[in-house]
């Protein structure tokens, strides 16, 4: 949360036959070091501030929005929220605790949870099923006027942006966090955010760039709506990578020469790209191209 600096937090739910949710559940202790990237990304209410929000969360996509939500309790905003959590079933919620606090004290906060199943015996008394249009327009009847900020499950987003999409939302007004790293950068974006690399990839020829590895000696065609890294692994090239989004920086690379049109999503400081850096995963070649690898 970026009002309070000095505290660090992460949120893991244990996953059968995770590797990392169980080992930190098991071993990490207090005193441990864990090495880790600095905050990076655009998912942010304070990047464009509006008068009314509305956050749209699914399981543990929860964690973003609540970070702003805190930072504008810490605040005193007087922007307007509506905070939608969508959880399998009551228990399943989380943060419950502190998001009742913030409808408690925060004036213009309001909390809806939607989920899918109420256990026998349970005194939930939210709504049931699976967000859709008639659900979301009973808890925020003027969701049109409000800026959206999601993040979820991929399907749970797909949803969202689907029934936005029906009812005429205008989504340039729509954010979302995507953590489903297998899943294509594109395919989790939106109309808008992929649109440059559609235009780009209309501006240049359809015939293959070349992509050299000085280093390594070797080289690779890559189409112009192909990013680099999918080409290189298409080649048999291993370039190291993890979230193919644009986002963690690990496939980071240094251009001897060429152009490419990235659509990065933070992993990438505007001086690096100044000193000839590049993210492969989300970048198409628009010239043959050099690498320092």
């Amino acid at each position: 949360t970026p009002t309070r600096p000095d505290r660090l937090s992460i949120t893991v739910k244990r996953v059968p036959g995770g590797k990392v949710s169980n080992w930190l559940h098991e071993h990490l202790q207090p005193g441990d070091r864990l090495p880790a990237l600095g905050p990076s990304g655009r998912f942010s209410c304070f990047v464009q501030p509006a008068e009314r929000y509305l956050f749209l969360s699914g399981g543990s996509g929860i964690t973003p929005l609540m970070s702003m939500s805190r930072a504008l309790h810490d605040l005193a905003s007087d922007a307007d929220i509506v905070f939608v959590h969508c959880a399998r079933t009551p228990a399943d919620v989380v943060f419950a605790e502190e998001l009742a606090l913030l409808a408690r004290t925060m004036k213009h906060f309001r909390l809806a949870l939607i989920c899918e199943l109420q256990p026998p015996g349970s005194a939930y008394a939210g709504h049931l099923g699976r967000i859709d249009a008639a659900k979301l327009a009973q808890i925020a009847p003027d969701f049109l006027q409000r800026d959206a900020y999601c993040c979820g499950p991929a399907p749970f987003m797909g949803a969202v942006r689907g029934l936005l999409g029906d009812a005429g939302y205008e989504m340039a007004r729509y954010r979302e966090e995507s953590f489903s790293f297998g899943a294509d950068a594109n395919s989790a974006g939106t109309a808008t955010e992929t649109a440059p690399a559609a235009a780009a990839a209309e501006a240049v020829e359809a015939a293959a760039f070349q992509v050299t590895l000085h280093k390594a000696g070797r080289s690779f065609e890559c189409s112009p709506g192909q990013t680099i890294l999918k080409a290189a692994a298409a080649a048999g090239i291993r370039i190291p990578y993890s979230c193919s989004n644009g986002v963690c920086g690990t496939c980071k690379s240094r251009k001897l020469s060429g152009t490419v049109d990235m659509q990065h999503n933070g992993g990438i400081r505007p001086r690096e790209i100044e000193q000839g850096w590049f993210l492969p995963c989300c970048s198409r070649p628009t010239s043959d191209v050099t690498l320092d690898r």
